[in-house]
């Protein structure tokens, strides 16, 4: 897997040939295209996060074995089924993902097949949130693998992205790719034009240029039949719609013809979608080599506590106000949790329940997570995290 130029800016990586073809096609239109820059989310920093082949980077975890091997997660092939992802050498074999089983044995016929764990896949997936709730302002999960974060505009947002990288590849073993830009639709398509665990940047003062290349194909919503309509009309690049006026767009395809009048020229107003209001701050802690006994695993609440505060203070919270909980994942992966709202979310307090948590089962610690909740949550749920 190859690994890319971290904490970079977008004019600082080597771009493939595609991107290249994209520079060529951008002189030849920028004579007829009026940059446009939308002010509004001029300021705005989002970050995409999209895991690298997630299911099959889990496994790849799980059994090193794996890794050089071309493998899938899907169903069999006499049960008709379907691939779900595969990593990096399968690919090179023409493998993807939703391609019927069948299909992907007779592309590469020495394919790992493996039937999948989602309940190891959604327990990665809750790690990886929890780390980057550790910089988020705000932070929308879109799927299992998947995520928009935005951060304050004054943090330097390569270098979040950055961070962000290294730590899931130290802590959890896997790779991420990200994507940076002034808003959703640009930084999804930027999280992919670098992978895999790679970044890209696409800066305000760049929107323009960048966008007016794209293929329609890049903006979401354009499916292939979508894709052969606008051909029809001669619309292949986001400069193409670009020429045409609003209403015309809106006339020839509708609903569509809005978006793909904003999409082309970079514009995206939607926010991230919060479904519910933060009512905890968190920090948990994946370790390379598991914890045997209460001394090693109290050893290491300085530094959980440590990032905790960090979090705190970033949400603007007073820690005194907070019900306090742990979390302990044992070797076996099974876990346990533990809540108590009249205890303070303090040094001591943590350690008390971490000293009752680990009474529960006598087995080797994995991960170790500690959080604070509103009070008002905690008098009816003490079962947390």
């Amino acid at each position: 897997m190859s690994h890319s130029t971290q904490g970079v800016s977008a004019t600082e990586i080597r771009q493939p040939n595609m991107q290249q073809s994209m520079q060529q096609s951008m002189q030849q239109t920028e004579t007829q295209i009026t940059p446009i820059q939308p002010p509004e989310t001029a300021q705005r920093k989002v970050i995409h996060i999209d895991c690298d082949c997630f299911f099959a980077a889990v496994e790849m975890r799980e059994n090193p074995a794996l890794r050089e091997l071309p493998i899938a997660i899907g169903g069999e092939s006499d049960r008709r089924g379907v691939i779900a992802t595969c990593n990096y050498p399968a690919r090179t074999f023409g493998v993807r993902s939703a391609m019927a089983t069948a299909q992907a044995k007779k592309l590469c016929p020495q394919l790992v097949l493996l039937p999948g764990r989602m309940a190891l896949y959604r327990d990665v997936s809750q790690q990886l949130m929890v780390i980057l709730q550790d910089y988020a302002l705000q932070l929308e999960q879109v799927s299992v693998d998947e995520a928009y974060l935005e951060i304050a505009s004054q943090e330097n947002a390569t270098e979040v992205a950055r961070q962000i990288r290294e730590r899931v590849r130290n802590e959890l073993g896997i790779t991420v790719s990200a994507g940076i830009a002034p808003n959703k639709f640009l930084a999804k398509i930027a999280s992919d034009w670098n992978k895999p665990d790679g970044q890209w940047a696409v800066k305000p003062h760049q929107v323009d240029e960048f966008v007016a290349a794209l293929p329609v194909g890049k903006i979401p919503g354009i499916g292939p039949a979508m894709e052969k309509k606008l051909a029809l009309y001669k619309l292949q690049t986001c400069a193409d719609i670009r020429r045409w006026p609003l209403t015309e767009l809106v006339r020839t395809f509708g609903r569509m013809g809005a978006v793909l009048y904003e999409r082309s020229r970079g514009i995206d107003h939607r926010l991230l979608n919060l479904e519910r209001p933060r009512k905890s701050v968190s920090v948990e802690c994946t370790f390379a080599e598991d914890l045997a006994g209460e001394e090693h695993c109290l050893a290491q609440l300085p530094q959980l506590l440590a990032r905790w505060h960090e979090r705190v203070e970033r949400a603007g919270w007073p820690a005194e106000a907070l019900a306090p909980f742990v979390k302990v994942k044992f070797a076996d992966f099974t876990q346990t949790t533990m809540a108590d709202s009249h205890e303070q979310a303090s040094e001591h307090g943590f350690a008390r329940l971490l000293k009752l948590a680990l009474q529960r089962e006598n087995k080797a610690v994995r991960l170790l997570g500690i959080g604070g909740r509103t009070p008002e949550i905690d008098r009816n749920q003490l079962t947390l995290f």
